[in-house]
């Protein structure tokens, strides 16, 4: 294609015949994070360009930074002239916008923006002939994704989408509705499995380290257990529940029924209602003692005493919880820690002995959590720790950037950070990648693990306490991920066959 530069893409296999694919229709392309998608997105502009050549390419993703990355990897590649392409945010007056929509040949912008400009009616979408939607698996509910695709479905003169995606979810319905959602005819899914893809990965070590809750944290967990348990009964007991095993999201569905049944009128169902919160409450308690820091679970109890819900009430005045809170602030006295720390501690000392140079990316799913591994690791030799977290942990989109500019630069080499270096950000190759606590979304660890092996061998930990929801988590996201595979190698089958799989 005369558009694609020389020599600046790899020539792959897999993503040619993806893009091949993505040629003839609307198609989800499902691939590990580090694997080239976006090049995929880039030959196909290339190849509608020059097919249409009166026509436009629109970009979108969920946050700025990941849009000025897809720019940056358009320009490097594309033989377009840079002032042919913008990066377009709410930051810049509507007006403007509405000339840069008529002016540029390659727009990148974020779906809100996107919305917004289509119901305001400063961007038509009738002369764009492909619409590149990054991070699709959030084509669904009341994201603006699905409202952009089907508006430009419907009013493109020359139409086709490309929707990229790690992992789409492991639910046959929720891929269903994103392929629906997206005007999806294709299903192009590849692992690191794939013949075609295999040349191309690099080793990723995976390991599982696990640890023993020592006896103090077991007198608390024994309490809150004692406390949970009591709670399930009484539900047993009101025809609420049938089995004592229940999952929190099968409480949590509960809730969202005995919240619907209260607003209907059935008073009954305010006993049921506080009942299953309080066990919620205590859960998520016992998820903190085994998976967090005690820190956590302590400034979790002080949230629990400022709540003023009779819920919450009912939970502090059970004395076994009593009990708990008070061994929890003894400890959190003392300064005695989860035994993670002190595991986590002697990871990051012996990747910098093996390997002084290396980088490091930490996972924790709670930002106290990432503050205090930030400052256990200040000890660790060598390890030059810095805590990264998202817009709604209070850090701008600015200090995000400068943070990781500075991690590249080496001023930093530990990156400690919650879900927000799972996505949407521009983050540099890892040589460890650490998860604090095993996560039962699928699609969150894939995007976790792409964090290494994609130009060199790297290494990822799971750190799990023994006996606990870690190990569970685990297993979760592992069962959840080998069903999406399948139903996304069914799909792609069914595709073959013209079977209409987005109803």
């Amino acid at each position: 294609m005369k558009l694609l530069k020389k020599d600046i893409m790899e020539e792959r296999d897999y993503q040619r015949n993806i893009f091949l694919a993505a040629s003839q229709k609307n198609t989800l392309c499902v691939l590990p994070t580090g694997l080239g998608k976006t090049n995929i997105a880039i030959m196909l502009a290339a190849y509608r360009l020059e097919k249409f050549p009166e026509s436009k390419i629109l970009v979108s993703a969920p946050t700025r930074p990941l849009v000025n990355q897809h720019y940056r990897s358009f320009l490097r590649a594309l033989e377009i002239d840079e002032n042919k392409m913008c990066v377009l945010t709410g930051v810049i007056p509507s007006k403007k916008r509405g000339e840069m929509y008529k002016e540029k040949k390659i727009i990148f912008a974020t779906p809100q923006v996107i919305e917004n400009d289509i119901k305001s009616g400063i961007l038509s979408l009738r002369q764009f002939s492909l619409l590149v939607i990054d991070e699709a698996h959030h084509s669904i509910g009341g994201y603006a994704y699905p409202y952009i695709a089907k508006h430009y479905l419907k009013t493109a003169e020359n139409p086709r989408i490309l929707g990229l995606t790690a992992s789409p979810g492991g639910e046959a319905e929720k891929i269903k509705e994103i392929c629906k959602n997206l005007g999806i005819d294709a299903v192009e899914i590849r692992t690191e499995q794939d013949k075609d893809v295999e040349p191309w990965v690099k080793t990723k070590k995976i390991e599982f380290t696990e640890v023993e809750l020592p006896e103090s944290f077991l007198k608390i967990k024994k309490l809150i257990e004692d406390a949970y348990k009591e709670r399930i009964e009484k539900l047993k007991k009101m025809g609420l529940i049938r089995k004592t095993r229940i999952s929190k999201k099968e409480l949590l569905s509960l809730q969202i029924n005995l919240q619907k049944a209260i607003k209907e009128g059935y008073k009954k169902a305010f006993a049921g209602s506080s009942m299953v919160a309080q066990a919620i409450k205590l859960e998520h308690a016992l998820t903190l003692l085994e998976t967090q820091t005690i820190g956590v679970l302590e400034k979790y109890w002080k949230k629990l005493r400022d709540d003023k819900s009779n819920a919450a009430k009912s939970v502090i005045k059970d004395a076994k919880v009593s009990n708990a809170m008070w061994l929890t602030r003894g400890l959190y006295e003392k300064g005695s820690k989860h035994p993670k720390i002190s595991k986590l501690c002697s990871i990051v000392h012996q990747q910098f002995q093996n390997k002084p140079d290396s980088k490091i990316i930490i996972f924790a799913n709670f930002r106290d959590t990432v503050k205090e591994i930030v400052l256990s690791l200040k000890s660790v030799d060598n390890a030059k720790p810095v805590e990264f977290l998202g817009q709604k942990e209070g850090i701008t989109q600015k200090e995000q950037i400068k943070r990781l500019e500075e991690f590249k630069e080496g001023k930093y080499n530990v990156l400690v950070c919650t879900s927000v270096g799972e996505e949407g950000l521009d983050i540099p190759e890892m040589d460890l990648a650490v998860f604090y606590e095993a996560v039962p979304s699928e699609i969150r660890a894939i995007q976790r693990r792409g964090r290494v092996g994609r130009q060199k061998a790297g290494r990822i930990v799971f750190l799990i306490t023994k006996r606990t929801r870690d190990k569970a988590y685990l297993w979760s996201a592992y069962q959840k991920e080998k069903k999406m595979r399948k139903v996304l190698y069914g799909m792609k089958e069914g595709c073959k066959k013209n079977k209409d799989f987005s109803t």
